[in-house]
């Protein structure tokens, strides 16, 4: 347990603290407009704390602090250190969906929207984030009438630009044809503009525009044109109304809803934009400290304006008082560079708006819940009985699970996939390419896979205090093989030689007649036949032999694939890639004499012979 450090030592400035283990991982971090009043908090009767806050005391072996200027440097270095740690104490944000967005690839010669998901990148607009990528498409199909920019990938843009011939999409005016040169650039650059304008919220000049053409192609008896704007008209407007009007068409602003419980809460974000609703997103809370509703809110808006989708609006409306609002506004303020305000909305439309977001947060909450119910029950009861039938010292929270894959010795590769809680954390499965076994030997691959696995965590575990965790910092409360006794002595004396068999239990798991084997214990442990445990054990031993089956055929099929044209001097990966889009392909490179090869005028003619003869050696 955490020490109080000595009388005046700790100063009556705002700033940052972190609590520590024994091993110099940063367990909790928090912010103080005062560290010595917040820190004696801590240091009092372990009965008088919240049950999560005695838990990380007592976890905790040191407490150190960063002192700061003032309140905003100290919200803004809290925020810091929890991403760069990533405290187990601390409240976590799960968003539960890589959210899809409208993008718009302004850094390509001839932009296209389309669904974009993931990390963002530079030289592309957003719009977003959306519930449903659909709703994303049915849009864009809406606007392609009246902004008919390409949707194609590159491959089929080279594809028709090189055929001389426009695709579908062209004929029937949902694109304007930039392959084929049936638009200008300044052309295109303008419809790239009016549709940013539109998606931006600005549809009143779109709409006016379309109608005084139309009125126009009448008058002038032009009445085919007339019909195809009529069309378009229609189709934006149809855009138009999916997009909800909530507020004054000058207001941008921010709704936030919560519904939580003890332990978890679910949060909705509704962005409005030019009065009309944009875009949303939501994400689950663990709340894995006592926290007030105020402080909640204060956790969502660092995490939420870290990287907001949509920048940072005017105002942001809060279902409850923000705990040190005006801190929060300075510093939403200083990232937008200019006055930010977050209130509760106390009546009227935006007070409706809010009870609406408010709403679909408790839904969201509810179909979450519901989800954890139908197998929590399941998971906890399997838990239990994998601690009690294989003697294990606490329940296996972490379980990981480690197989072989390889064809007669070729392409040899090992799997750890990982369970928490019973289900699977995919972001912490890891693939191995053996490097030290040839020929076919299991157990010897085992060995290389469990021995660099362990090493990288007692190195983890070795990191000077205050770096970030790396990849292997936490151990298994389970460490499973695929196979039987066998597998098992490789797994043991690995465990032995680097000193972590009282640290790390282990068992493996047959496969002719699922029978776990524990150190020991020459019989094996038979779990009963329909029973959650022997399920779960299941259920991770094939993940782990679907996971390392997967990369093993990912690198015998990359083996099996090799071109024709690698390995050929001068011939690398840029001009590779180049030379068949221009080709048009491999076998169009298999056919081209030796004439056009040297006609290009960027591949080097002794490129282009060492290409050719290559090529017709190969092949005759």
């Amino acid at each position: 347990m955490v020490q109080r450090p000595p009388a005046g030592t700790i100063p009556d400035a705002p700033g940052s603290y972190q609590f520590k283990d024994r091993d110099g991982r940063v367990i909790y971090v928090g912010k103080a407009r005062s560290l010595r009043s917040r820190l004696s908090n801590y240091f009092q009767n372990p009965a008088n704390l919240a049950p999560r806050t005695a838990r990380m005391v007592a976890a905790a072996e040191t407490v150190e602090w960063i002192q700061v200027r003032n309140d905003v440097e100290a919200l803004m270095l809290e925020y810091s250190l929890i991403k760069q740690h990533q405290p187990r104490f601390n409240i976590r944000l799960r968003d539960d969906k890589s959210y899809p967005f409208l993008a718009v690839t302004l850094d390509d010669e001839w932009p296209r929207p389309m669904v974009m998901r993931g990390r963002k990148r530079k030289g592309v607009r957003y719009f977003g984030p959306y519930a449903h990528a659909y709703a994303i498409r049915e849009t864009l199909d809406l606007l392609l009438r009246t902004f008919p920019l390409r949707t194609c990938s590159e491959n089929k843009f080279g594809h028709h630009q090189r055929l001389g011939r426009p695709c579908l999409l062209f004929h029937i005016e949902k694109c304007s044809g930039p392959c084929v040169g049936e638009v200008t650039k300044e052309e295109y650059a303008r419809l790239t503009d009016e549709l940013l304008d539109f998606l931006d919220g600005n549809t009143d000049d779109v709409v006016k525009r379309l109608r005084a053409d139309m009125h126009d192609c009448a008058e002038r008896l032009e009445f085919e044109q007339a019909a195809r704007l009529r069309d378009r008209l229609t189709s934006v407007q149809k855009a138009i109304e999916k997009q909800q009007m909530v507020a004054e068409r000058s207001e941008d602003l921010d709704v936030i809803g919560i519904a939580e419980d003890e332990l978890e809460a679910a949060i909705q974000v509704f962005f409005v934009r030019k009065g009309r609703v944009v875009g949303r997103k939501g994400f689950i809370v663990d709340k894995v400290e006592e926290v007030t509703p105020g402080e909640l809110i204060g956790t969502v808006l660092e995490g939420l304006y870290d990287d907001p989708p949509l920048g940072i609006p005017k105002t942001v409306l809060v279902p409850v008082e923000v705990e040190d609002t005006p801190l929060y506004e300075e510093w939403l303020g200083s990232l937008r560079e200019s006055r930010v305000t977050i209130r509760v909305p106390a009546r009227g439309g935006k007070r409706e708006l809010q009870e609406t977001v408010t709403r679909n947060a408790n839904e969201e909450f509810v179909r979450h819940r519901l989800r954890r119910a139908a197998d929590h029950n399941s998971r906890a009861r399997a838990l239990n009985e994998l601690q009690e039938q294989l003697g294990l010292p606490e329940a296996p929270l972490r379980i990981e699970c480690y197989d072989m894959s390889h064809i007669q010795g070729s392409d040899y590769v090992g799997s750890m996939v990982v369970m928490e809680d019973g289900l699977a954390k995919k972001s912490e499965y890891r693939r191995f390419k053996i490097k030290g076994v040839p020929g076919n030997d299991d157990f010897a691959a085992m060995e290389e896979v469990l021995t660099r696995r362990l090493t990288a965590y007692l190195a983890d575990r070795r990191r000077p205090a205050g770096e970030r965790p790396g990849k292997f910092a936490y151990p298994p409360q389970l460490l499973l093989v695929d196979g039987g006794l066998g597998q098992l002595s490789v797994a043991v004396r690995v465990l032995d030689e680097l000193g972590l068999t009282d640290e790390i239990p282990v068992a493996s798991l047959a496969k002719r007649f699922e029978e776990v084997y524990v150190p020991g214990q020459s019989e094996p442990v038979r779990l009963p036949r329909q029973s959650e445990a022997l399920y779960l054990l299941q259920r991770v031993r094939d993940e782990a032999h679907r996971f390392a089956i997967t990369y093993h055929r990912q690198l015998r099929g990359k083996r099996m694939t090799t071109s024709v044209l690698d390995g050929i001097p001068g011939l690398g990966d840029v001009r590779r890639k180049r030379l068949v889009t221009e080709l048009g392909g491999v076998n169009a490179v298999k056919q081209a004499p030796l004439e056009d090869l040297q006609a290009l005028p960027w591949l080097p003619d002794a490129v282009a012979r060492a290409v050719h003869d290559k090529i017709h050696k190969v092949t005759r």
